[in-house]
C-alpha cells in the first residue's frame, strides 16, 4: 500500500518539479571571479549560490544592469554569468574589443563580467543574441551570510554612450 503512494507521488511529483524548474527557476552555483565583487567576492571562500529567475525573462525583458545566466556564445555546453551592459539600439564604448565603439544589433545585448579583464564577455566575443539569455540572477541564497536581492545596476563608467529607447 506504501509502495503505491510512493509512486503516486513519484509521478505526480516529478514533471511538476520539472515544470517548476523550467518554467520558474532553479538555484544554480557561480564558479569563478568573472562577477567580483557582487559575487564570490573572497575568491578563497565558497562560491555563491543564486537563484536563477526563468520567469524574469521569459519575454526577453531584460534591462541594462541585470546579472544574467546565458549559454556561452564561444561554447553551447557552458552557461555563463554576465551583466548587461547595453541593450538593441545602444552605442556601447568596448573595452578591447576589435571596434571601440559597437552598435548593439536587434534582438542583441552586450554583456560583461564585473571583473574587468578577469572575464570572457562581449569585450571577446562581440553583442549576444537575447535567444541565449536563459535566467536573470535575483537573489545570492547560499551561504546565508550573503543573502541579498542582486540589484540591477551598473557602473556608470560602463553606461552606454546612448540609449535606445526601448518599449514593451
Amino acid at each position: 500500500m506504501w509502495f503505491r503512494g510512493l509512486c503516486k507521488s513519484i509521478i505526480l511529483g516529478v514533471p511538476i518539479g520539472i515544470t517548476f524548474l523550467d518554467t520558474v527557476g532553479y538555484v544554480a552555483r557561480v564558479e569563478g571571479i568573472s562577477m567580483q565583487p557582487v559575487l564570490n567576492p573572497d575568491s578563497k571562500s565558497n562560491n555563491d549560490y543564486v537563484f536563477l529567475s526563468r520567469w524574469a525573462v521569459k519575454d526577453f525583458n531584460v534591462q541594462r544592469g541585470d546579472v544574467i545566466s546565458l549559454v556561452s556564445p564561444k561554447d553551447p555546453n557552458q552557461k555563463i554569468i554576465k551583466r548587461i551592459v547595453a541593450l538593441q539600439g545602444d552605442i556601447v564604448s568596448t573595452l578591447g574589443y576589435k571596434s571601440q565603439y559597437v552598435k548593439i544589433p536587434e534582438g542583441h545585448c552586450w554583456v560583461e563580467g564585473d571583473h574587468t579583464g578577469h572575464t570572457l564577455d562581449s569585450n571577446t566575443f562581440g553583442p549576444v543574441s537575447l535567444g541565449l539569455v536563459n535566467a536573470k540572477a535575483s537573489y545570492i541564497v547560499w551561504p546565508p551570510n550573503r543573502w541579498q536581492r542582486l540589484e540591477a545596476k551598473l557602473p556608470s563608467s560602463r553606461k552606454p554612450l546612448t540609449t535606445a529607447v526601448h518599449h514593451t
